[in-house]
């Protein structure tokens, strides 16, 4: 039986869907019965059935830090997909990021170990791999990681989990991590790349001139299958499409939501103003940080990352992350 953790959130629902349409025994560990929506929101895109295929899946409440919870969940689990993670930039929230990124992935490592797991794909992030010294140097797996960077505390938790994935695999624990970009998939409209969507239908003032990598959730659980299924091993992999800087991918997006795009540029002035008062806006009012010096960097930032390893690994053919932006969009406009 396959074990997914994160069930409810984008990657997760879209890999439960491609998953049981295969005819997998899957078991998926939840946190909160209001996301159960979600689920059968991203099911019924794919299918006009989606409550059948929803009640095939055995849930399992468990927290990613409730051993006894999470001991009841491996119970008779081969492989495991690890895609529960806290996303969030604001350095505020460094304990809870450690809390469930790292000790959470810690469990999970250690029992699929106790349990004798075949396998374990744990979901990371790009913003887990290495920082290059020159702006032009193409990012892949082998880059270095960057201790005396300013990484965000999101981008420290995820390199501190697959810290973990590794230790696993040095105590004999087959695993395969994978690191997406920025995941474009329709379903959930209030983070991530959703909310993108959603603050782009809204106007937008500023658009920024930093590059990322970009990839839709679609080939992220492709990806996570192929190499689950494969003979692969103790082996990491950047999952991107496309490098797209971002006034790129917010114009795409305002033109297929019919919207005026953003004519502003965020300098570098304006975004260190805007994280300082921003600072200050929660230091005085408590309200949670929008924009960090962290993310005020990133927006700047030319990331260009290369996806030729896991091409070559399962010999896969990406989506155009303009198809991809297509889709996402039509469904917006329809929810």
């Amino acid at each position: 039986m396959i074990l997914v953790t994160g069930g409810t959130g984008l990657v997760g629902a879209h890999l439960l869907f491609n998953l049981l349409n295969e005819n997998q025994s899957v078991r998926a560990i939840y946190r909160n019965e209001k996301k159960f929506e979600t689920v059968k929101r991203i099911f019924s895109y794919y299918t006009k059935t989606p409550d059948i295929l929803f009640n095939s899946i055995e849930w399992v409440k468990a927290d990613l830090n409730n051993i006894p919870d999470l001991t009841e969940a491996f119970n008779g689990i081969t492989h495991v997909y690890h895609c529960a993670a806290f996303v969030s930039f604001e350095p505020n929230k460094f304990e809870l990021l450690r809390k469930t990124n790292i000790e959470g992935t810690a469990n999970i490592v250690n029992l699929c170990l106790s349990n004798h797991v075949k396998k374990l794909c744990y979901v990371s992030s790009i913003a887990a791999i290495g920082t290059p010294t020159t702006t032009e140097t193409l990012i892949t797996e082998d880059t270095d990681w960057n201790k005396a960077f300013d990484n965000s505390v999101y981008a420290i938790t995820k390199y501190g989990a697959e810290l973990e994935v590794w230790r696993g695999t040095q105590e004999g624990l087959d695993a395969v991590i994978i690191n997406p970009g920025i995941i474009i998939g329709p379903g959930i409209w209030n983070y991530g790349s959703g909310s993108l969507i959603t603050m782009v239908k809204k106007g937008m003032t500023y658009y920024t001139t930093g590059s990322t990598g970009y990839v839709d959730v679609k080939d992220v659980v492709n990806c996570m299958i192929k190499l689950m299924q494969s003979s692969i091993v103790n082996e990491r992999y950047i999952v991107v499409s496309e490098n797209l800087t971002f006034k790129d991918f917010i114009y795409k997006t305002a033109h297929y939501l019919n919207v005026t795009p953003p004519k502003k540029k965020a300098t570098k002035q304006i975004l260190a103003l805007g994280w300082r008062l921003d600072w200050l806006r929660h230091k005085l009012t408590g309200k949670r940080r929008l924009l960090s010096k962290q993310t005020a960097h990133s927006a700047l930032s030319q990331s260009q990352f290369s996806n030729s390893k896991i091409i070559n690994a399962i010999d896969y053919n990406f989506t155009s992350i303009n198809n991809s932006i297509e889709q996402t969009t039509l469904l917006f406009l329809h929810a």
